[in-house]
């Protein structure tokens, strides 16, 4: 009941992402409109964050992620019937939204319901039902369409899936009701105002506002905060200056495909690894080799473009920025989860999702921008800085808001 729903909705978004610049070219839009198109999808992610926060908040996970799915299914008959661009990224937009009151649902329950010597795992292992999504979904979009002969089979697709998901949610044992919430142990609540770390547990449920919560924990927000959201940069950016890399270097589709694929493979493979470490020797050892190794990834690659073995260099480093990748899994839910006021977290996480996301919203426009007024190379190389940037606010502020507990 925990797994199953978010595993329904990523199938279900994996077959259709792809798909969204198709629609849109099939309406008349050109490569920089279809693109813009596309990003409705992450717009609509960052903009539901903050407004899901307030929803689950209010109104519980199990509720807030069946109107989601109602709204969602809503977006794929828009997308389905949509005869104008508008009508389309109006209906990706609110597909991006449902995304994020899913996410936050079940990040919300997980904070408060799972026990901190494994919460790491389980919320790595969350993550790599969304990632499992992003990988098999294109898959069973192509065979879809071979089966059909159109790509709009992938929407029906989506929406079964969140039919299922809501008839899963509503009728299925509530989560909410059948595990109890658990405090957190002494040492790991935050203080709202100072930014210091508390010595016992908050008993009182928090129901603030979200730009009241916002406030409350600006300073861990703004610290903790910036470095994930550095961390979502460099993970958003991966997906981009791939494929451009491969593109710059004059490779076929074929090539650039296998490659992207293999790196991909790589991440979602690894997604576990993250949780262990993080549960068994602390939180900053795997954030920082995540970065680090993204971190050199990126800048390695940023000077290899005009030697002779290019694309030797490309692909190894390709394998290595998915091993950062894939070792960073479950990160910013964990750090998420662990920071989060313990009785009524989903205000927090919707200010801290909307950072994370926000990062990895802005790291594609900055890389299409620096490519465009100076080189790939240049964007590439900043890209690694922003990981190594990230690693050292992490190094230096999850020592004092997290210090490692054992309960």
């Amino acid at each position: 009941m925990v797994y199953i729903p978010a595993l329904l909705f990523a199938l279900g978004e994996g077959a259709v992402i792809p798909l969204i610049p198709v629609f849109a070219a099939e309406l008349g839009a050109d490569v920089p409109l279809a693109a813009l198109v596309a990003s409705a999808l992450v717009v609509g992610q960052l903009c539901g964050n903050m407004p899901s926060g307030w929803l689950v908040a209010k109104v519980g996970e199990r509720l807030a992620m069946i109107y989601a799915g109602l709204a969602a299914m809503v977006a794929g008959v828009g997308m389905l019937l949509a005869s104008s661009l508008a009508l389309l990224t109006g209906a990706v937009f609110v597909l991006g939204f449902c995304a994020a009151t899913f996410g936050l649902a079940r990040h919300s329950l997980m904070t408060t319901r799972v026990p901190i010597r494994y919460r790491a795992r389980l919320l790595s292992l969350l993550g790599g039902c969304f990632r499992f999504g992003v990988f098999v979904g294109p898959f069973v979009a192509a065979v879809l369409i071979s089966l059909t002969g159109t790509e709009l089979s992938t929407v029906w697709f989506l929406m079964g899936c969140v039919a299922a998901l809501v008839l899963v949610v509503t009728f299925g044992p509530d989560p909410e009701r059948t595990i109890p919430v658990l405090l957190k142990p002494t040492g790991a609540a935050v203080a709202e105002d100072s930014g210091e770390v508390v010595t016992g547990s908050i008993p009182v449920a928090d129901q603030r506002g979200v730009f009241q919560t916002m406030w409350a924990y600006r300073r861990v927000l703004s610290r903790l905060g910036s470095a994930a959201a550095c961390l979502s940069a460099v993970r958003s950016a991966k997906q981009v200056i791939l494929p451009l890399w491969g593109v710059s270097l004059g490779l076929d589709a074929t090539t650039i495909s296998l490659v992207v694929g293999v790196s991909g493979a790589i991440d979602f493979a690894l997604f576990y690894a993250s949780g262990q470490v993080m549960d068994r020797f602390g939180r900053i050892w795997a954030v920082i080799p995540a970065l680090l190794m993204m971190g050199l990834g990126f800048t390695a690659l940023s000077v290899t473009h005009d030697v002779d073995s290019a694309l030797l260099w490309y692909g190894a480093l390709a394998a290595a920025l998915g091993v950062g990748n894939g070792l960073s899994s479950g990160i910013l839910l964990t750090f998420g989860a662990d920071l989060a006021p313990e009785r009524d977290p989903a205000a927090f996480l919707g200010s801290w999702r909307t950072l994370t996301d926000a990062g990895g919203a802005a790291a594609p426009v900055v890389v299409s921008a620096i490519a465009a007024a100076a080189s790939l190379s240049l964007a590439t190389g900043l890209m690694g800085l922003v990981a190594l940037v990230g690693a050292a606010g992490f190094l230096r502020w999850t020592p004092r808001y997290l210090p490692r507990t054992r309960d």
